[in-house]
């Protein structure tokens, strides 16, 4: 079997995005090859500044020598320099993953690998933009769960960035059954876990406590656990948000669905937050990104922890090759 193909988007340009790149592509890849989607003048300084070779290659040579990096360009307005956003590069920031994502739709490519984004730099050149994983949803036509991981735990979310006076509303019977669906098919496919057990936290303290502390597990939680309990899926809970998480019970889960963004985020990242990454489940095609921002005070200096994005590129590749066997 071919390697996995997978399109790699170093983010905002003055970020730490483009230096982590470089220095991902010093070893030789035995698990995948990849192909970036980029202007290459923020990869070249980059390069510079860490004192690292980088040979910026032409699609489809599949170079393996450490510093080789195919480049499909992408032009942006304006040079820019390390920490200081550019509004005007805005649109060349979209454009690499909008290109990139359509080349996974296509087929071309068989996975994606981003890179931090600055979402102010972005709506400040122009561009109406949420965040990368609504704008491949949307791409791609089709509903979607974010899900962060690390070797300790993954945790997926009801719902994303919301505020907290809004997460409520926003918890639907309908909405959270599609969520646990995507979430189980998600572990079979893509973590070929064969009988994924998935616990689900409760919306308000001690799960609700019996309806004295909120009415929400009793009127929506838990009747969608029943009904797809009854399909098959093995799901845990609701559960107390405050002792989900304690060793010994995470040992039984395959994953946790939290409610909310800070619900079950923290745990997560003080687990272990330099090997964690951020998976978009639902795509037709695997997509992996880095979980921390871009870090403008660290760009160019050479000390930004490249660890996410060495997990994030491992992990594309493995749910890749995965699904390329399953064809």
């Amino acid at each position: 079997m071919m390697k996995p193909r997978l399109a790699l988007v170093p983010g905002e340009p003055a970020g730490i995005g483009p230096e982590l790149c470089v220095r991902l592509v010093q070893r030789a890849r035995e698990d995948c090859t990849l192909l970036a989607f980029s202007d290459p003048r923020p990869l070249r300084a980059a390069a510079q500044a860490l004192a690292l070779p980088l040979r910026l290659r032409e699609p489809g040579e599949d170079w393996q020598r450490p510093g080789d990096l195919p480049l499909h360009a992408v032009p942006q307005a304006a040079d820019g320099r390390f920490g200081h956003t550019d509004p005007r590069n805005a649109p060349a920031v979209i454009a690499a993953l909008a290109t990139a994502a359509d080349a996974c739709l296509s087929g071309a490519l068989d996975g994606l690998v981003t890179g931090p984004v600055h979402k102010a730099a972005i709506n400040e050149g122009g561009i109406a933009y949420t965040g990368t994983t609504e704008l491949l949803a949307e791409r791609a036509g089709c509903e979607v769960v974010m899900m962060l991981a690390n070797d300790i735990v993954r945790v997926a979310l009801a719902t994303t960035h919301l505020p907290l006076r809004e997460v409520a509303d926003a918890i639907t019977g309908e909405g959270l059954a599609r969520t646990l669906r995507i979430l189980h098919q998600a572990l079979l496919r893509d973590f070929g876990i064969a009988s994924p057990r998935i616990a689900v936290l409760g919306l308000n303290p001690h799960a609700g406590e019996s309806g004295h502390l909120g009415g929400e597990e009793i009127a929506v939680i838990i009747p969608v656990l029943d009904a797809l309990r009854a399909e098959g899926l093995q799901l845990i809970g609701p559960l107390p948000a405050d002792t989900a998480f304690l060793p010994q019970k995470l040992a039984g889960f395959d994953a946790v669905l939290a409610m909310y963004h800070d619900q079950g985020l923290p745990v997560l990242k003080y687990s272990g937050f330099e090997q964690a990454v951020n998976l978009t489940l639902g795509l037709p095609y695997p997509r992996v990104a880095v979980d921390h921002g871009t870090a403008l005070e660290l760009a160019g200096r050479g000390v930004a922890d490249p660890s996410s994005l060495f997990a994030a590129t491992a992990t594309c590749a493995a749910i890749a090759a995965r699904r390329k066997l399953a064809r």
